[in-house]
């Protein structure tokens, strides 16, 4: 009798983009159809958008809490960002992963390398926009930045673009469904790697020599 197979650990997804690259909306409209995927909660320092929510959106914490995490080690990683702190706490991860749950980071690129550096068991997703000018339009669009704050995200955008090569897939958001269904194809594509079905490969030739 063959036994029931364990549950395969989940994928650890690390998902970057400039600000204004639509990153929320992907994300949003991803975890609707994926019921084995789940978005771990960042912390940050920054004000809340109009809508976001403590502990839905974000944990938003003073500098000072912040701080107190990074000190305590409590963070999968962290960086500073147009101002503010941003980082992934790192025990909900542990536990979701343990339980064969996908669990994406949107994190900035800053922190996303910080991952990158110190695992190699993760899926790295960049997030890119058609133009410069389309940037422009969807953070104008926004009505919720200042002249300075839109050139200020603007200039990081630049900067995030030319690292977009550390990532293993870049993926173009032209189109809201066709960004999230090209998303779609990498994770399952990734879930039969090798690395991934290696022990449900070893179980069919120990029940082979079993018999």
């Amino acid at each position: 009798m063959n036994k029931p197979a364990k549950p395969a650990s989940g994928m650890l997804i690390v998902l970057s983009g400039p600000s204004g690259s639509g990153k929320g909306t992907i994300i949003k409209s991803l975890l609707a159809q994926r019921k084995d995927t789940v978005l771990s909660i960042s912390v940050t320092t920054r004000q809340p958008r109009p809508g976001e929510e403590d502990g839905i959106h974000y944990f938003f914490r003073t500098r000072e809490e912040f701080e107190d995490m990074i000190a305590e080690n409590s963070l999968l990683e962290y960086a500073e960002y147009n101002g503010n702190y941003y980082g992934t706490p790192e025990d909900s991860i542990k536990k979701w992963l343990q339980e064969g749950k996908n669990v994406l980071l949107e994190i900035e690129v800053q922190g996303a390398e910080q991952v990158m550096n110190h695992r190699s068991d993760l899926v790295s997703i960049f997030i890119t926009i058609p133009s410069m000018a389309e940037l422009e339009r969807r953070l104008r669009d926004r009505g919720t930045e200042t002249e300075d704050k839109i050139q200020g995200r603007m200039q990081v955008a630049k900067r995030e673009l030319t690292r977009a090569f550390r990532y293993d897939y870049v993926v173009l958001n032209d189109q809201v469904e066709l960004a999230v269904q090209r998303i779609n194809t990498i994770i399952d594509a990734e879930k039969m790697r090798y690395t991934r079905m290696e022990n449900t490969v070893l179980e069919v030739l120990q029940d082979a020599q079993s018999e």
